[in-house]
């Protein structure tokens, strides 16, 4: 076995390890796909906040890409950028495992990727499955174009296209499964449609503060009914749907004193944190400080919170965190996802709230 080899077997191993990888066949494929050949360039970021790039070149590329870490490939949309807000990465491979495992697709069905990347999931989807059960979409001419190149040169052929992935691809429609490596603020009605009564959407919800892992049932009528899921798992946003981020501003502001830590309200590891975002929607927050478009802010100082705007969002942090506490303090798992012609909501205990 060669260096790649053993890494890839080692990496596979890891994933087993830890529970995220169980069915046969994914494991299969993370032995035997080479993620190298979709990663021949990636960024790594520096204890001072700049990126660096790293090539096959590089003495340690081949390890680090075999580690189970995200590796951001392209920022603001422009393969010739090293820094700025990433666009594309090849995913943590436990979070690509987990999703994978979510799927619960079987053999002959049919999956829709959205957000093709550098192309390395659809190469597991095609080693699994077989290339002509996968069609993946980008939006990104050149990611689409290159990820084909090397899906092809390692003997992967599914169907490759260039397009919004928010309308999916009608043409290839139904399909049994669909998987977005990407984050949606709302579940594109065009995947549900496109997808077979029966059929699953595994996606991520892109909150600004609490996101999460969904698995969608669909009625293959644009609505479905599901789950957010136990893990957690955050990707980069389809960018139709990605967010300005507000910021916590200047002017008039009163202050007061809490008890409430920011990071009760913000660790993604706090059993609060999920919580936090459907009471808070459309809320950004900083190292500490909190941000809405209408103006609002909270700039947080351990003891005490200086708030301004036309909300007091500190107060309103403070009384999410009693009703999650009334309710019996509830984690993401226990939440449900309800697609409606009326709209979309996360759902517990028969209560709502829109997406």
């Amino acid at each position: 076995m060669d260096d790649a080899g053993a890494l890839r077997a080692e990496l596979a191993d890891h994933l087993l390890g830890t529970g995220v990888l169980r069915d046969p066949r994914w494991l299969k494929a993370f032995r035997e796909v080479p993620r190298h050949e979709f990663l021949p360039r990636f960024y790594r970021q520096r204890h001072d906040g700049d990126w660096e790039p790293v090539t096959a070149e590089h003495p340690g590329w081949l390890q680090l890409v075999y580690t189970d870490r995200v590796w951001v490939t392209q920022f603001d949309g422009d393969d010739t950028m090293t820094g700025g807000t990433p666009t594309c990465s090849s995913s943590m491979p436990a979070i690509m495992a987990i999703m994978l495992e979510a799927l619960e697709v079987h053999t002959g069905q049919s999956v829709l990727e959205v957000g093709t990347g550098t192309g390395y999931n659809a190469a597991l989807l095609c080693h699994a499955l077989g290339a002509d059960r996968v069609t993946t979409v980008d939006v990104d001419p050149q990611l689409s174009a290159r990820a084909r190149e090397r899906l092809h040169r390692n003997g992967f052929t599914p169907t490759c296209v260039i397009g919004d992935g928010a309308r999916g691809h009608p043409a290839g429609a139904p399909y049994d499964r669909v998987l977005a490596t990407c984050s949606v603020t709302t579940i594109p009605p065009a995947w549900l449609e496109q997808t077979r009564p029966g059929g699953l959407v595994i996606t991520t919800l892109h909150r600004p503060i609490g996101a999460g892992l969904v698995r969608i049932v669909s009625r293959g009528d644009g609505t479905g009914e599901g789950r957010v899921l136990v893990e957690d798992g955050r990707f980069m946003p389809l960018r139709a749907h990605a967010r300005k981020p507000a910021l916590a501003g200047t002017g008039a502001f009163d202050r007061r004193t809490t008890t409430l830590p920011m990071a009760t309200v913000v660790d993604p590891a706090g059993p609060f944190e999920f919580f936090a975002g459907v009471a808070l929607p459309d809320v950004v927050a900083g190292q500490d400080w909190l941000g809405h478009p209408d103006g609002s802010w909270v700039h947080h100082h351990g003891s005490h919170v200086d708030q301004g705007g036309p909300r007091r969002l500190w107060d309103l942090a403070e009384q999410a965190l009693a009703l999650w506490e009334d309710l019996g303090k509830p984690r993401r798992q226990h939440f449900g996802v309800t697609i409606g012609h009326d709209g979309q909501f996360l759902t517990f205990d028969g209560r709502r709230w829109r997406l």
